[in-house]
């Protein structure tokens, strides 16, 4: 699929961008009256979510919004240097690059399928010239190496710490680890063999996708800029969490805060709803319950989700708003996300496609024997 150019950027002063999402913002306002007159229960949402902020003290939410922008901030920047490091005569700009990647963190937080990432893609195929769709996801795996590692890390404290967490959502892999094998040595069967039919096309790709990941050639670059915004945007993360627990009375130690970090993750990559809501509920409950009752472990989940994923709304509304224009901006996200649910309907119909022939492979082998 051909990814369409950025629309051109309006050239305004930030000033005047400024002025025009403040008036966006009263549009807006006024839109949520006209839709609770209608029956849309949008400000049943707002009263929840307000209820929620009113009932944690000020101090903390001032500490939770100053760690939600920074970790955006730290994790974007690390996308920052990939990028120039890939794509060094684009003359990237930090703004845009971070506002791409606030997008994408605002939409995996109300929409399923981690399609805010597949709209990040094509957002930075679209603004950065010289860019291939193939070259910026190997960025994007460059980015997700330090998240991988520590991700795996944390799941191995939790699965060893929180007696019962894997059966809460992986049951069916502990109790088939013999179909779990034949599952991962069909995929390693099929990947050799696609490569083999494409070999001319996956070369192609993989030369595009070198440029990509350009910066892991440079070990020093990799570490200063890319590892170490990474850490600091992760330490912005536990600090979020270890508000939200004080916020709630809830013991902070490296324990519950770890627990809360595996069980969020967990309910992130088994669940299919936006943001793991309702799994993600569940788990921070069963992991915080040596700490706290149930429904205080759930009324502090909830709290969390929503401030920061208003928070992170806001934030990214406004970053493209700036950087972008509202005209650039809603055609760029409007223009990527649905070419990002044309990829993700693809995904989909090739894993049924995959599934359909395994079945009636399976079929046609009962028939010989």
């Amino acid at each position: 699929m051909e990814v369409t150019t950025a629309p051109a950027q309006v050239q305004q002063s930030v000033g005047h961008r400024t002025r025009r999402i403040v008036i966006w913002l009263v549009s807006l306002a006024l839109l949520f009256l006209i839709c609770n007159l209608l029956g849309i229960p949008i400000s049943s949402w707002l009263a929840s979510l307000w209820d929620t902020i009113t009932a944690i003290p000020v101090r903390y939410l001032i500490a939770a919004v100053i760690l939600c922008t920074t970790q955006t901030y730290l994790t974007g920047l690390a996308w920052v240097f990939i990028l120039r490091a890939a794509y060094p005569a684009a003359g990237l700009r930090q703004g845009p690059i971070i506002a791409v990647y606030a997008t994408a963190v605002a939409m995996n937080a109300v929409l399923p399928a981690n399609i805010g990432t597949f709209t990040m893609l094509l957002m930075y195929t679209a603004i950065i010239p010289g860019a291939t769709f193939a070259g910026i996801v190997a960025g994007y795996l460059v980015h997700k190496i330090f998240f991988v590692v520590i991700g795996a890390a944390v799941y191995v404290y939790l699965f060893i710490a929180v007696s019962g967490s894997f059966d809460i959502q992986l049951g069916n892999i502990s109790d088939h680890p013999a179909l779990t094998l034949g599952i991962v040595a069909g995929a390693v069967f099929l990947i050799v063999l696609l490569v083999r039919i494409c070999w001319r096309s996956v070369r192609k790709l993989w030369l595009q996708a070198k440029q990509g990941g350009v910066i892991l050639a440079h070990p020093r670059d990799y570490l200063l800029k890319v590892l170490l915004p990474q850490i600091g945007g992760y330490a912005a993360k536990l600090g979020i969490i270890a508000v939200f627990l004080a916020a709630f009375s809830i013991p902070v130690t490296f324990h519950s805060i770890m627990s809360v970090v595996g069980s969020n993750s967990l309910a992130n990559v088994t669940s299919v709803t936006p943001g793991g809501v309702g799994v993600n509920q569940a788990l921070n409950a069963a992991s915080l319950r040596d700490y706290t009752s149930a429904s205080n472990a759930t009324a502090y989940s909830i709290a969390q989700q929503l401030i920061t994923t208003a928070w992170d709304i806001g934030l990214a509304i406004v970053l493209v708003a700036v950087y972008f224009g509202w005209s650039g901006g809603k055609s760029l996200v409007g223009t990527s996300y649905a070419g990002a649910k044309v990829k993700v309907a693809e995904a989909r119909a090739d894993r049924k496609q995959k599934h359909a022939d395994k079945r009636a492979a399976k079929h046609a082998d009962k028939h010989e024997a």
